[in-house]
């Protein structure tokens, strides 16, 4: 029986479809053939914002004003995706924006949230950065956090939604960092594929959700991970999300190794610019993939496309294009799911 909550991400494509952009399902058929297995990806590259970040926000945005709760002004704590995508819905919906940002955070994603008409506020850490937000939120501006909020869930799983409408797989892998977006991805799997198993992909370097999951209990990393996946570099899941986390078929752990591998092969055959964090999820894919023994269909959420020049040049510094998917030296270490 479905859970009331499956609803709102239904509710959520209806209230965001003027807003973004329903994005496409792409195949490989060189990869297919390579693994054996039908894969499609969920581009969210091609999003408002680059993102799938784009969904939660505006989404968020939208149904406060229809309760009639439109704030005066919105802040965030965000040097990624989410900053983007809360300065892009404010500038649609009209709302004021505010950023804080540690003085450390990437020149050119303050400059990218900036461009969609937030104000940045530098900070000296990061802890001082969500201090600043919080008092600014105790004086009346909304606090939107980029993952411990219903409605930035439910619009993270419009993504899903929108692909569970053309294909039905046998199962569906995501990137875990805080949360949201395997949140949302599992509201609407239960909404229109319901037994379909949903999988994790984490950077191993970034292992708090799967220690929560494997525990039972959210761990906390002491500090930001140095993993490549700048997107999933969160300290710990929220316990909202972690409702939904431990719903899920397992976790699959990815080395640096196997999110460089993919990041390249996968902008190689898909044709297009793709994050590490989205190499992350088909990481896991491919690990699953090999202990399957008859053929599988499988939807990859691509989660976006924003990369540093920094980070596009450590993902290209050295090729790892000579090395077929599918082949046994082709990625690092496989491991079995977390379950």
């Amino acid at each position: 029986m479905l859970s009331p909550e499956t609803e709102t991400v239904t509710q959520a494509r209806a209230r965001i479809g003027q807003y973004i952009r329903r994005t496409p399902l792409l195949r490989s058929a060189l990869l297919e053939s390579w693994l054996g297995h039908e894969i499609w990806f969920k581009a969210e590259c091609f999003q408002r914002i680059g993102a799938f970040k784009a969904r939660g926000a505006m989404n968020a945005v939208v149904a406060l004003e229809e309760r009639g709760e439109r704030p005066a002004e919105i802040v965030t704590v965000s040097s990624g995706n989410h900053a983007q995508a809360v300065a892009w819905a404010g500038r649609e919906r009209g709302i004021p924006v505010t950023v804080f940002l540690p003085a450390s955070s990437s020149p050119i994603k303050r400059q990218a949230a900036e461009s969609y008409g937030a104000r940045i506020v530098l900070t000296k850490t990061r802890q001082d950065a969500e201090a600043a937000a919080n008092e600014r939120a105790s004086r009346g501006a909304y606090l939107l956090h980029p993952y411990d909020d219903d409605l930035v869930i439910a619009g993270q799983g419009t993504a899903c939604l929108e692909a569970l409408q053309e294909v039905r797989p046998t199962a569906v892998f995501a990137p875990c960092g805080g949360g949201g977006l395997l949140s949302g991805t599992r509201l609407a799997v239960e909404r229109l594929a319901p037994g379909t198993p949903v999988f994790a992909g984490e950077p191993a370097l970034a292992d708090d959700a799967a220690r929560s999951y494997r525990s039972g209990a959210i761990v906390s990393l002491a500090d930001t991970p140095l993993t490549i996946a700048d997107g999933v570099r969160t300290l710990a899941v929220s316990e909202r999300t972690f409702a939904y986390l431990k719903t899920l078929a397992g976790f699959f752990e990815v080395s640096e190794e196997d999110i460089l591998y993919w990041t390249q092969w996968l902008t190689h055959l898909l044709k297009c610019v793709l994050e590490p964090t989205s190499a992350v999820a088909m990481a896991a894919a491919a690990q699953w993939l090999a202990g399957q023994r008859s053929k599988q269909r499988v939807l990859v959420i691509l989660s976006g496309g924003n990369i540093a020049p920094e980070t596009q040049r450590e993902i290209w510094a050295t090729s790892r294009l000579d090395r077929l998917p599918g082949t046994p030296s082709a990625t690092g270490t496989r491991s079995p799911p977390v379950r």
